[in-house]
């Protein structure tokens, strides 16, 4: 195999490094340390500024106990009615229901919002910081530091509920009222009711401190958003197992409207409970009122009917016997009793399937049982004897029933009269003095660790998906000779000026001068001067003394080398010849404070001879050639004979002749100058030409039947992603 096609091998199988280098990513993350550092701090100044301006969010408490079963402080009525108090569970639902919180709402009129007019982002940090309005805000709407409304009562027709009304203030405490459509509804003064009709308004303004052109938003609420949104911020929780000791916790941002809403809160609840107590004593009483003159009615008539009889037969007596039969009978017929006033009072709460009242039923059956038992032990007494156990015992059971009520309805009496419920308030509430949120230190962490994260992210994908050249070695592994590292030059870049020609959208950078003229010493002029060694050899075996410097891509340095490798050249006492053939968009003119016209395009249509063309370049031995004015058919041009005429006359006429060609990816312009030039070089430039991209452009000249001759990496940075460094970085003449 011929070191030809060993070298075409090698292009075709060139190492395609897709590992991932863990050190090389370190690198990059130091090499671009600086950026990190600036997004993660412009992401902790914004969460900072953020946590400033946002509205401070306040939390109150209060505690509240709900007594259980069995307790010491157990309540007379939940005693008197055998009732077991309700657990800490349900009433945690209760505290939370509409009821509620409703009742809550309507005492502190939270179903109206009078919201001021604020700049946008800042208007809330001014109210709440309290500055006072500026001399050039008068008679604008927003509203400033200590200034604010009161509104006492705001009522409004049904269409109206949940629209928001504009209220401007005026002079001399008077206000205006405005529709959502700027239509004034009606003026009002504050202190007094302010009533329209149409639309129907009733508007009662307690307090204004602002002044005339301020405005503020009134909204009226529906009861089902006021409740949902007093939800919303209330939360109930038990504190410990099994206490009964119930947290109340609102958040808002106003702390006096937080206190004095939970505080509503923990009363209404308690009101309730006692309500609720109370009502169990009066509905029982109620029913044992309805009862009782039945009951006395019952009692005199058995005592009636009993003197009867004994009149009758003559004061009959009940034996030892009887007597004892008669006590057993009015016990039973007593407990019975009992239990049928208190199934009276369950029907009213429970299902007969409720295990109180199942209870109570099995308890009643067994005793009519024993009843029906001692009433078969009668049937063997003399009839005398049993008409008059049967009367004695009713009366003494209707009084021992009369005796129960009057002894149950005092009790009830006392229980109503000395209701306190099974809930009391044992904190009232308490707004912290800081505000829970925003939790400024938190925000600040976190928004520097997204800040962080999102930088080192960025870096890193860009330098895995965007892997440019970053070495020698990767060129010589496509097979492709590096005859020059060129290191980037900070005085370069102050060469470098930006212009916008006649019909382009955005500039371009073109250089503005020689760096080997301004100043010769720079490392990257000492690695031209190297490359001009290296082509002394490579030049040897070449058809003529042509060089053609190509690339994949513009802005990759070019033309920087191309006219400094002139320059170098010239300074080494050769004669040089910088020909210009990027006909589109060259810019060497530019380095040489000249215009682009009368330049190559000219001599190749027959406009223009040679050596009008040909200019000084401003050093003993430097010629060069611009582009002409653009023409618009650049390949046709170089394609004709009297572009080969020109080489081969300028290449007896000078040492060395130098060609800036356009990028070969672009254009197919360098495929033909490479022809007949006797040398071609591809320009990479470090970190921005991928390997496979520096592949594509060595197969298309290839395929034209351009042999590249080598490779020129230019603008090589020092970094820490990789592990080069070159004595001359470092190397300066004093």
């Amino acid at each position: 195999m011929s070191q030809e096609q060993q070298v075409q091998a090698t292009r075709n199988t060139g190492q395609n490094d897709d590992t991932v280098d863990l050190g090389r990513l370190f690198g990059l993350l130091v090499d671009n340390k600086w950026k990190i550092l600036i997004v993660t701090g412009l992401f902790a100044l914004a969460g900072l500024i953020y946590s400033l301006l946002v509205t401070p969010v306040f939390q109150g408490d209060a505690l509240v106990q709900v007594e259980q079963t069995g307790a010491s402080d157990k309540s007379e009525l939940a005693a008197l009615l055998g009732e077991e108090a309700p657990t800490a569970a349900a009433q945690m639902e209760i505290l939370s229901s509409r009821l509620i919180l409703g009742q809550a709402a309507d005492q502190e009129d939270l179903d109206i919002v009078a919201a001021p007019s604020m700049f946008p982002i800042l208007g809330d940090v001014l109210i709440r910081n309290d500055i006072a309005r500026p001399g050039f805000a008068e008679g604008r709407p927003e509203i400033w530091g200590s200034e604010a409304i009161s509104v006492k009562s705001l009522s409004v027709e049904p269409e109206l509920v949940g629209r928001p009304l504009t209220l401007e203030a005026l002079s001399e405490n008077r206000y205006r009222l405005l529709g959502s459509e700027g239509r004034v509804i009606g003026t009002g003064q504050v202190g007094k009711m302010l009533e329209t009709t149409n639309p129907w308004i009733e508007l009662r303004v307690g307090d204004m401190q602002a002044p005339a052109g301020a405005k503020f938003k009134l909204l009226k609420l529906s009861p089902q958003a006021t409740i949902a949104s007093l939800k919303s911020r209330f939360n109930v929780m038990q504190k410990g197992t099994e206490t009964g000791v119930l947290e109340l916790t609102l958040t808002g941002t106003e702390p006096r409207e937080i206190e004095d809403t939970l505080n509503a809160i923990a009363e209404v609840y308690l009101a309730q409970n006692i309500a609720r107590q109370a009502a169990e004593a009066e509905n029982s009483l109620a029913f044992l009122e309805k009862q009782m003159p039945n009951v006395r009615q019952q009692l005199q008539d058995a005592e009636s009917r009993l003197n009867e009889y004994r009149s009758e037969r003559d004061s009959v007596n009940l034996t030892m016997e009887t007597q004892n039969v008669l006590s057993g009978m009015v016990d039973i017929e007593g407990r019975l009793n009992e239990l049928r006033l208190k199934e009276s009072e369950l029907s009213r709460r429970y299902t007969p399937n409720h295990p109180l009242y199942a209870a109570l039923l099995e308890k009643k059956a067994q005793l009519e049982r024993e009843k029906a038992n001692m009433e078969e032990r009668t049937g063997n007494l003399p009839e005398t004897q049993q008409q008059i156990l049967r009367m004695t015992r009713d009366v003494e059971v209707t009084q021992q029933i009369y005796v129960q009520l009057l002894n149950r309805m005092q009790e009830l009496n006392i229980a109503k009269a000395g209701t306190v419920g099974n809930v009391r308030i044992i904190d009232s509430a308490v707004v912290g003095s800081s505000p829970i949120a925003p939790k400024t230190p938190l925000i600040v962490i976190l928004a520097t660790i997204i800040g962080a994260m999102l930088a080192i992210s960025v870096v890193l994908i860009r330098g895995i998906f965007n892997r440019g050249v970053e070495s020698p070695e990767q060129l010589e592994d496509l097979g492709l000779p590096v005859y020059a590292t060129v290191p980037l030059s900070e005085d370069q870049q102050k060469l470098v000026k930006r212009i916008r020609q006649r019909g382009e959208t955005q500039g371009k950078n073109v250089i503005g001068g020689m760096l080997a003229k301004v100043n010769p010493t720079d490392t990257a002029v000492e690695a031209l001067r190297g490359l001009r060694t290296s082509l002394h050899f490579a030049m040897l075996d070449a058809q003529n003394n042509c060089i053609m410097v190509t690339g994949p891509s513009p802005g990759i340095g070019k033309s920087f080398t191309s006219i400094n490798l002139a320059a170098v050249c010239a300074q080494a006492g050769q004669r040089v010849l910088m020909i210009d053939a990027d006909m589109r968009k060259g810019s060497v003119h530019m380095a040489f404070n000249d215009r682009s016209e009368a330049g190559l395009s000219e001599v190749l249509s027959g406009k223009l001879d040679l050596q009008h063309a040909i200019r000084n370049g401003g050093m003993p031995g430097l010629y060069y050639i611009s582009r002409g004015i653009a023409p618009p058919n650049p390949s046709e041009l170089l394609m004709q004979k009297s572009f080969t005429d020109l080489l081969e006359q300028v290449s007896s006429e000078f040492d060395l002749v130098i060609i800036d060609t356009p990028p070969i990816l672009a254009v197919t312009d360098a495929a033909i100058i490479g022809k007949f030039a006797g040398t071609s070089l591809m320009m990479v430039r470090f970190g921005l030409n991928p390997p496979r991209e520096v592949k594509v452009a060595l197969r298309r000249l290839e395929t034209s039947g351009v042999q590249v001759k080598g490779c020129i990496l230019n603008a090589m940075e020092r970094k820490a992603a990789t592990n080069y460094g070159y004595g001359y970085y470092n190397y300066s003449y004093k």
